[in-house]
């Protein structure tokens, strides 16, 4: 099997919708509902989950017709190169997006491995901070090892991991109904929703972690070579695994702050508090809040499982189009998949687990905006405005309102971030700007 070969079509929609789902269903609501509520000092900072779906299913629509229309695998790649034109701006596009997503990919992973490592605490309570976050990237390099196989085994995992992740949240979502107080959930603070420009700015806080926890309703269009019937099966996973997932993360949320006040785990100690194994404990005891998080544990490594898989193949796309080093484009001769890829997005991110949590949700966010959510939707605009005729199984509904809300939702996510990640972000960016000219130069290619 050479380095050109395609990957064979076996993801239907149950195995897509799986994979995105058990992305966004992973380390999210149970790691990053401490840091939600202190974003706004209370439940009312709920309301940044809210915000990030009404710019999450705006920005669903921008990836569902950019997948249908573009069936191969790389997801934003390809739909940056091919949005700005192969051999010129699209270049760049591509270039610089897989610039951020060396940083960007692995940092969302890692943050999936730094969940594992709270959640160990019940479980290994004479342990260090230190080795539990040394057993979270342990736990990346087990991941690495389950996807080093083939494409239809994977789709089997993936469905068995999913399952699992769903019967974690079905135990949270039917004990907090059991034991629901409405006193305990909407406890809010005085002044809770009186908004000022310090409370606009809280709430993109808020939002930034809500969109991090819907990150992954996408994952499917990084193996777009790898989908049946493409063009009707990305679009219906994309949209049903984040209406699906929101309704999940409703209840999930409100059964976990009915039962264990928001007053015991948002605060700058408790932050990393295993907040579901609190959850259980208060209700069955330590031993079933242990044997809990096991299960929770395993929901974690679905997601590690679904990311990696999805975002290995960025490097390899980009690597088999030529505009990345080529070696990345190498199928495994026996196996069939990208190996190299895998084995270095997989390593980056294990190294990346001892970062701080909010450090890595807002960075990833910060490099990635620009280039990926807000390049892409440009890409779709260029797209219809310049190649009308492509075609295109599935359309923006609305079209260009959706587009319009998207980035306005991920300019307003961008400009209420610290200042000095923003600034990072940029020297990031503008680093990746030098590079390319170098490499351009170098190749004399466009622009010289």
């Amino acid at each position: 099997m050479n380095a050109h070969q395609e990957p064979e079509r076996r993801f239907g929609l149950l195995q897509a919708t799986a994979l995105n789902m058990s992305n966004m269903l992973g380390a999210g609501p149970f790691i990053t509902i401490p840091a939600l509520m202190m974003t706004m000092g209370g439940p009312q900072s709920m309301l940044g989950w809210g915000v990030a779906l009404i710019v999450a299913l705006a920005d669903g629509l921008v990836w569902s017709e950019l997948g249908a229309a573009l069936q191969k695998s790389g997801g934003s790649y390809v739909y940056l190169r091919e949005g700005y034109g192969r051999e010129t701006w699209g270049r760049f596009m591509g270039f610089l997006f897989i610039w951020q997503f060396i940083l960007s990919g692995p940092l969302e992973l890692a943050t999936a491995y730094v969940g594992v490592a709270q959640y160990l605490q019940p479980l290994w309570p004479e342990s260090s901070d230190f080795t539990r976050l040394c057993a979270g990237a342990a736990v990346g390099l087990l991941v690495i090892f389950l996807l080093y196989r083939r494409i239809e085994s994977i789709g089997k995992i993936t469905v068995t991991l999913w399952l699992g992740a769903l019967l974690a949240m079905a135990v949270v979502i039917v004990t907090g109904a059991m034991h629901f107080d409405a006193k305990i959930a909407f406890d809010f603070p005085e002044n809770a929703w009186t908004f000022d420009a310090a409370k606009w700015v809280a709430l993109g806080a808020a939002a930034r972690i809500g969109i991090y926890d819907y990150l992954g309703y996408y994952d499917i269009c990084f193996i777009g070579d790898e989908v049946k019937q493409p063009g009707r099966v990305i679009p219906r996973a994309v949209m049903l695994s984040l209406v699906l997932v929101a309704l999940i993360y409703l209840a999930v949320n409100l059964s976990i702050i009915g039962v264990v006040h928001w007053r015991e785990f948002a605060s700058a100690e408790n932050v990393s508090k295993p907040v579901v194994t609190m959850m259980m404990a208060k209700i069955y005891g330590n031993d079933f809040a242990q044997l809990f998080t096991v299960l929770v544990l395993w929901t974690m490594v679905a997601c590690c499982f679904a990311m990696l898989l999805g975002y290995s193949r960025i490097p390899y796309a980009a690597a088999r189009d030529g505009s990345f080093f080529s070696v990345f484009g190498k199928l495994h001769p026996r196996l069939g998949f990208p190996h190299v890829s895998l084995v270095v997005v997989g390593l980056i991110a294990a190294a990346a687990t001892f970062v701080k949590l909010g450090t890595l949700i807002d960075a990833l966010l910060t490099t990635r905006i620009v280039v990926q959510f807000a390049g892409q939707i440009g890409a779709l605009v260029m797209l219809r405005t310049l190649k009308p005729e492509m075609e295109r199984p599935f359309r923006m509904w609305l079209y260009p309102l959706p587009a319009l809300l998207a980035l306005v939702g991920w300019m307003y996510l961008l400009f209420t971030t610290d200042k000095g990640l923003l600034a990072a972000g940029g020297m990031a960016l503008m680093a990746g700007c030098v590079v390319f000219l170098v490499w351009s130069w170098k190749a004399k290619k466009w622009p010289f």
